[in-house]
Formats: structure tokens, sequence, C-alpha cells
């Protein structure tokens, strides 16, 4: 990622101000301008500078989203939709100024089919909140991308997470969304059916779009049962790639892992300061079963087995929530952790993703690039199948500091690439990863495009993400 991709785009000046004169008299006080409101909804979160929207409205049902995109659309002002707000690239800057579409008081459960495992909620629902509603079912909601989301959110970014290996990602939990388009109808992309042959998929079409094709209203998610019995362990190595290797052997040997996550030391020695664990500072697998008491024994078992094949410490295990929340606890809060080691630097995190079978490879080449230009990136990833994510902590005052740090960047993604692999396992594109995308796809950049233009024909939603023009 280069600073210089983050630009500012046209200003359509007259227009804004009449959308935001429109908006306030349908919206009143859920209109709101102030700059530190504005400043809430702009992208803060990592290095990318913040490009705060002209105003923020708070729509509270399908209705009022549709009147919102029917002003956007007439004096063509860009709509930027916004969840929690806690993407890494970008998602929710305004480069050409325009109006963020808090999605926060659309948050209810509108159904749940317990007998289908399927539920149908608004956007704004962060996935603990949803999981609230859930618990007296005896059904969750699987993916955990570690932030409290917003499911449109997620959708919209094609989230997934450390459950990712076992249950999929968004992409395979989203069965329907209803969205708002750009002339102001509210169109629905597929019903409840597990399997459909009906024309195009637009569900997928919406789903990693990044709001710019239209507002999500509704989303249908596939659930799952709560596991009757839940274990996780913890199981350090010598080096990391005997730790991923240890990965490939599982995934390849048909262990249904429902979550198996690396940490390298540096993460290791940031987590036990910042969450005061006390793991050897070694390259470390989070490890957790899902299924019966018999199955999850088994389980641990051989994993336990391929650990101690690839010269792994001993792998000790448990079913304790309490002992296992400690330690999810600290996954879910390594990026702080990363940020805690070098708190008066700036913090740029990534992610990338490969086959599984090059996971190893690509890890250590990485490693090597941190060792060898003197940069603090501690590694964590979904290793079992193949993301993974560097924190990379650098002086955002030295210009040559930036320029070291980008041009790692752009190593990172390139190796990752040569790999068979993506830019991006779950981050998105947003912004930030941009330049890589275009590395990535090529000519199919151009469809993407051709699509963007049929669906939203005068460019209001969420202009300046995925690509440019």
């Amino acid at each position: 990622m280069a600073l210089k991709a983050i630009r500012s785009g046209v200003r359509n000046e007259p227009g804004i101000v009449a959308a935001i004169a429109a908006l306030k008299t349908s919206f009143g006080e859920r209109l709101q301008t102030g700059q530190a409101i504005r400043a809430q909804h702009a992208h803060t979160t990592t290095y990318i500078p913040a490009q705060l929207p002209d105003a923020v409205v708070f729509p509270e049902t399908s209705a009022e989203v549709q009147a919102i995109v029917r002003i956007a659309g007439e004096y063509r002002v860009p709509l930027i939709p916004f969840g929690t707000g806690s993407s890494l690239e970008g998602h929710v800057n305004a480069p050409h100024g325009g109006i963020s579409v808090d999605m926060s008081r659309m948050n209810r459960v509108l159904s749940v089919n317990e007998s289908d495992l399927d539920c149908t909620v608004e956007p704004g629902i962060t996935r603990e909140a949803l999981n609230r509603e859930l618990r007296a079912t005896g059904l969750f909601f699987p993916i955990d991308p570690g932030a409290d989301a917003s499911i449109g959110g997620m959708a919209s970014t094609r989230a997934s997470g450390t459950n990712a290996v076992r249950y999929g990602t968004m992409r395979e939990n989203v069965l329907a969304v209803t969205a708002v388009i750009a002339d102001g109808r509210e169109i629905r992309t597929a019903h409840r059916a597990r399997k459909s042959s009906t024309g195009y998929d637009l569900t997928r079409l919406f789903v990693g779009a990044e709001g710019t094709l239209g507002v999500l209203t509704s989303v249908t998610l596939r659930l799952h049962g709560i596991p009757e019995t839940i274990a996780g362990g913890v199981c350090a190595f010598a080096d990391v790639g005997a730790a991923c290797n240890a990965v490939i052997l599982t995934i390849q040997s048909g262990i249904p892992v429902a979550r198996i996550e690396l940490l390298d030391e540096t993460q290791v020695r940031a987590s036990n300061a910042y969450s005061g664990l006390h793991l050897a500072e070694k390259p470390t697998l989070f490890v957790e079963f899902h299924g019966s008491a018999e199955s999850v024994a088994l389980q641990s078992a051989a994993f336990a087995e391929i650990v101690e094949a690839f010269g792994g410490g001993d792998f000790s295990w448990t079913s304790n929530a309490d002992e296992r929340a400690i330690l999810w606890k600290a996954r879910h809060n390594a990026y702080w952790a990363q940020k805690a080691l070098r708190p008066d630097f700036a913090m740029l995190s990534t992610d990338v993703c490969v086959p599984v079978s090059r996971l190893a490879d690509c890890v250590e080449a990485t490693r090597e690039d941190i060792r060898e230009n003197g940069l603090i990136a501690p590694i964590v990833g979904h290793a079992g199948d193949g993301n993974f994510h560097v924190g990379l902590l650098f002086d955002d005052k030295d210009a040559a500091f930036v320029a070291r740090a980008e041009a790692f960047v752009e190593r990172l993604n390139a190796r990752a690439l040569a790999m068979d692999g993506t830019c991006t396992g779950e981050h998105g594109i947003g912004q930030g990863k941009m330049p890589f995308l275009e590395a990535e796809l090529g000519d199919a950049l151009d469809l993407m495009r051709q699509v963007k233009r049929a669906i939203d024909p005068t460019g209001i939603f969420n202009p300046g993400k995925i690509f440019n023009g």
C-alpha cells in the first residue's frame, strides 16, 4: 500500500449541500453534520488518512434507506454505508465527500427458523448481539473476525476469522440479502432454500461488494448448532516452519479442527505482555475442536500425534470454558497487543492468503524479509485456511521509514500472488489494497467496473473503493 494511492476525488459541492438540506427535512436530528461525529465515521483504525463525510444519517427502516438513496441519486451525492467502523482498509472513508449511512439503529433479528437453521437480521446488528439473541435456541452464528463487527459490514467485506476453517466465510454463510439499489428499489437476491440454480448468483455479488453496489437492508444467515463439547489447546514449536507444516498435515489428514491459529514468537511476546499470558516465546498454535465429547477427544489425540511428529511441545487442551476464553480473548486482542509493543509508532495491519500447502513457504519468507529489514512486525494467522496477518509498526513521521514499510507490504503481496494466493483473505480491498487487486486480477478488473457501472450508473455507492473509475 502506498499513501499516494489514497487520494481525494472530485466533490459535488452543490449536490452535497442540497442533499444534506433534503435529508435534514426528512430526518431532523437523525442527520448530523458535527465535526466529531463525522470524524467517528471516517477511517482511523490504521494509518490510512481519515477522509470525513459531510454528514451522517441514521435510518431506522428499509423505507428510510430507500428515501436516502433516492435523495442521493437525485443530487448525485456519494453514500458510504457504515456498520461499526472496524474495517482496516479505508472502507468507510469519504474520498469524494458525501453522506455516511450509519446502520446501527437497524439492528433487529427479523426471524429465526430453528428447524431450517437460519435467521434473517437487519444489517446493523453485531455478531455478538446476534449470538446473545440466539442463545436460547441452541444455535449460533460462527463467523468470528475478532472485532464485534456488524453483520452488514461482515457481509460487505466477505469477512471470515478464526472459525472459517470449519464453518467457512461469509460467502458460505449468507443465504440471501435485501439491498436498496441506485433507483431506490429494494431487491431480494434469493429465498431461504439451501440450493438454487436460478440465474446469476446475486447474493454472492453483494457479499464482498464493500457497499459499492447498494445498501444492504437485511441479511439471511446460515446457523449452526452449538457444539456439545468445545475443547481448546495450545502448543509451541521450535520454528514457524514446523508449526505451519503441522497445520498443513492436520488439514490434509481431514481432522475437523474448528480453529487453528498461528502466532509467531513476536506475537506471543506481545500477547504475553498485553493479555497476561505465560506462554513460551516460540511459534505457537492455538487450536479448538467442536463436537461430541468422544469426537473431540479423538480429534485432540490425532492432533497431538501430528504435533509430536513435527517436534512440538506438549499439546495441552481443555474443555473448561473459562480457560478457553482467556486464550481466545488474547487472540482477539492481538491487534492491540501489537500496537502496545511500540505505542509511539503507527500501525499497518495487512493480510494475505495462500494455498495451505504454501503457508510455511510464505510465512518463512516473510519473516526473513522482516529480519533483513529490521522491522517490528508480529505475524498471526488463520493458519487452517492459509490466511495470515502482519502487524507492521513504523515511524510515520520518518519518510524513509514509511517508504521501507510500504516496500515491505508490496513485497508481501507480490510473494502471495507468486504462490497463487491473494492480496487479501479477509480485510477486503477498500482503498489500501487497490494496487494489489489490479496485479492479482488484471483485465478481470474491467469486468468489475462494468458491473459497477451497470448497477450504479451515477456512482453514488461508496466511490473510490475496490477500484477507481
